[in-house]
């Protein structure tokens, strides 16, 4: 797990290690053991390419320095991620003729790409972006893993490439300026992160998941190789004997490969099923106590830590945990923006940073349950979306005069029907997919926002809406193609890196994904029970308790803090003299939503958090 960056510039005025050092500067944080620079021209003296590596050795720490090249040294690697096939790679590599001079999975990657070309990212299983330079060529590579699990944005300034693994890295760049992109401003007011490609700034994207790029003689082409196999309706085949089984020996085999390492690890345990099965089946591959970290709060009815304990009792881990407090929160709200180049849309990110922190006194490395709900059909809209069709065919009189009013009027405990019964009513796909998260309606948008909406409809272009997919396989795709990557992986990423520490997901590896794929929705979403599979698998390993927990999430207690010790920051970030972003709402529709979660009328607690993490963005970059 590292940190990678890199230009490719037309012309110089200067040397290019002072330009490479600022960049390198920039993502120190993600790999403090190395720095690594390669610089480089083209054949015909016009264009120069730079690629800098920090380190944060995991595997093979006395050899794996980086840029890491091929025996000629003509092909050149900055990597950052892992590939846990690599030992088999390796050996089907040198059966082909390839001599290695390290233990790194990093060499497995130079090798590949000599062997394959560009085809070599379908080799590898892993988590990964990379960049290559090839000097026979003149060609520079970049590519992303199939989930988007590590993070690539480019920028292309007056004609020139810029590649990084976080935005700081590239407003680093001289001439790069940090510039609000107003219609990815709109995009986040609807999802609470900003799909991709765009980012907040203005000139700057991210390359998608699943994704090459190819810079040759100045012409830059980009190729996707991966698609969720959801994203296609199922093609029946012939079933195992056991799916329960069969899917149990793959997720063992994705947790036992990411145990490889030459550092100390352990694993984040909330006590939900996702994290409990993987502690359970890293405790078979190990003879030490595995290492586990738990995060609560102060407030005890947030806290998950007494069902985390449980599951450390059970496996006789080396447990730690750790309480959290909203003065923090307030404290480290600012640094966690910088460190993530955009708003803090989830407000588990900060405990998420403080447990990364607190590991990595002891350990490098941990293994997480992220990407399990994604896979599986772990959300309660998994089984809402099915009825969506259902619903909308009801006399819209009913659904408006009688249903969605007597619903509404439901006290805060019943907030997921709430949720539910106001999503089905929504008829876009493209609506309907980020309200599920909890954010606003294209009606709701309006009425709270000032700017003009553009033309822009994210759900339509992942392709994930074709009516001839299953409901559920297609709300997955939405979840795999953008809530993940844009959301989720990117909080995983930047919360354990921003403490040096890395993190890997078993659940997230693509052929257990495909596996699960392949078999019918009931075993992913079966009735009102979400991901079947992994409960059934998991009988022998887990207590009853943990298996029929209802699915809590990583909740903070916002809603509290907002009515209480956080109210005059939130006012004062909002609606303050001081606020930069004042002018992005109707000043009526604001006080409108404040009054209503203050006064405890509403729980508005996301759109509020969503706002305040925006105004913060505003005030560090702008």
């Amino acid at each position: 797990m590292c940190g990678i960056a890199g230009f490719v510039l037309n012309e110089t005025s200067g040397p290019l290690r002072p330009m490479l050092d600022r960049m390198a500067q920039a993502i120190a944080h993600r790999g403090p053991d190395d720095t690594g620079y390669l610089e480089a021209s083209t054949a015909d003296r016009r264009h120069h390419i730079g690629l800098v590596h920090q380190r944060l050795s995991i595997i093979d720490i006395a050899t794996g320095h980086q840029p890491l090249g091929n025996e000629d040294g003509t092909v050149q690697v900055v990597f950052n991620g892992e590939i846990y096939n690599f030992q088999s790679l390796r050996e089907q590599l040198i059966g082909f003729g390839h001599t290695f001079r390290t233990a790194s999975d990093t060499e497995t990657i130079v090798h590949a790409y000599v062997q394959w070309g560009e085809d070599c990212v379908r080799h590898f299983r892993g988590m990964f972006a990379f960049a290559i330079w090839d000097a026979r060529h003149g060609r520079l590579f970049i590519a992303r893993d199939p989930f988007g699990k590590k993070p690539l944005f480019l920028c292309e300034h007056d004609g020139q490439l810029l590649f990084a693994s976080e935005i700081k890295a590239l407003l680093a760049f001289p001439g790069v300026a940090a510039q609000a992109n107003e219609a990815a401003v709109w995009d986040y007011f609807a999802y609470r992160y900003v799909p991709g490609p765009a980012t907040l700034f203005q000139g700057i994207r991210k390359l998608a998941p699943g994704s090459t790029l190819t810079w040759e003689r100045g012409t830059l082409r980009e190729q996707v190789y991966f698609t969720p196999a959801d994203s296609r309706p199922r093609v029946p085949a012939p079933l195992p004997a056991d799916p329960v089984a069969t899917f149990l020996d793959k997720l063992d085999e994705s947790v036992r490969i990411r145990m490889i390492s030459d550092v100390p690890f352990g694993a984040f345990l909330s006590g939900g099923i996702d994290s409990s099965a993987v502690v359970a089946l890293m405790s078979r591959h190990t003879d030490m106590p595995v290492k586990t970290f738990s995060v609560g709060f102060k407030e005890g009815g947030f806290s998950e830590l007494a069902y985390a304990a449980d599951i450390a009792r059970q496996f006789s881990t080396d447990h730690h945990e750790l309480e959290v407090s909203v003065d923090q929160v307030i404290e480290l709200l600012p640094d966690l923006v910088r460190f993530r180049d955009a708003p803090v849309a989830e407000p588990s990110d900060i405990p998420i940073y403080l447990l990364a922190r607190e590991s990595r006194k002891t350990v490098k490395m941990v293994l997480t349950g992220e990407g399990s709900d994604e896979i599986l059909g772990g959300y309660p809209k998994h089984v809402y979306e099915r009825y969506a069709g259902s619903y909308q065919q009801l006399p819209g009189v009913l659904r408006r005069s009688l249903i969605e009013p007597a619903i509404g009027a439901l006290p805060y405990r019943f907030r997921r029907a709430k949720t539910a019964i106001v999503n089905l009513g929504l008829e876009m796909f493209d609506e309907r997919m980020p309200r599920w998260f909890g954010m606003m309606s294209d009606q709701e948008r309006a009425r709270l926002v000032a700017m003009p909406a553009p033309a822009r409809r994210h759900a339509s272009d992942l392709g994930c809406g074709s009516g001839d997919n299953s409901a559920l396989r297609r709300i997955l795709c939405f979840d795999q193609l953008s809530w993940l990557p844009d959301n989720l992986l990117e909080r995983g990423d930047r919360m354990t890196m921003a403490a040096s520490l890395e993190a890997r997901m078993p659940f997230m590896d693509h052929e257990l994904a495909a596996f699960v794929s392949s078999l019918p929705d009931d075993y992913r979403v079966r009735g009102r029970t979400t991901k079947w599979i992994l409960r059934e698998a998991m009988k022998q390993l887990l207590p009853q308790a943990i298996l029929e927990r209802p699915k809590v999430g990583f909740r903070v207690p916002v809603n509290e803090w907002f009515r209480g010790p956080m109210k005059d920051y939130l006012y004062e970030h909002l609606t303050g003299a001081s606020s930069r972003t004042r002018h992005y709402y109707h000043a009526q529709a604001l006080l409108q939503v404040l009054a209503e979660h203050v006064g405890g009328r509403q729980n508005h607690e996301k759109l509020l958090w969503s706002l305040l993490t925006l105004e913060i963005w505003h005030r560090q970059y702008l």
